[in-house]
């Protein structure tokens, strides 16, 4: 089962009123659940060789990732997964976005990789970005701040 069949599958499973699925093509099974009240997303992969590997991820999103929102003195965007960030669409690229970029809402600001799935982590707010807290493919944890926009 190719990645990109796999990213496809978990797109659709998460857009849809389905809470649950196991799905097992080629040696390869794939477990997802939408079962408990944070919305986390369960993902158990069984390999050929019958090793089991699970991960848990909150809030995993296949496209784009909507950032919470909160603070007075202007919005902080926080991470919405646990992955490692990328600040750039690749190396030695320019970051997305930099302390004095104006943005718009749907702007992208970073890439958060989570189970070898790139999140678009997009700007839900316009302004200007004041702060960002994060380095380039530093591991960051839901819920942490990432930018703050004024």
């Amino acid at each position: 089962m190719s990645y990109e069949s796999i990213k496809e599958l978990v797109d659709r499973f998460e857009h849809s009123d389905i809470r649950e699925m196991n799905v097992s093509i080629e040696g390869l099974s794939l477990y997802l659940s939408k079962n408990d009240s944070k919305q986390s997303h369960d993902i158990v992969v069984k390999e050929h060789d019958n090793q089991v590997k699970e991960v848990s991820v909150s809030d995993v999103e296949t496209t784009e990732v909507s950032p919470k929102v909160e603070d007075i003195s202007g919005q902080t965007i926080k991470s919405p997964i646990v992955g490692v960030v990328y600040t750039a669409s690749e190396p030695g690229k320019p970051n997305f976005v930099s302390v004095g970029d104006s943005v718009q809402v749907g702007d992208t600001l970073c890439i958060i990789e989570a189970m070898k799935i790139m999140n678009d982590v997009v700007s839900d707010v316009s302004g200007v970005v004041t702060e960002v807290f994060i380095t380039n493919e530093e591991v960051v944890e839901f819920g942490q701040p990432l930018f703050k926009i004024s």
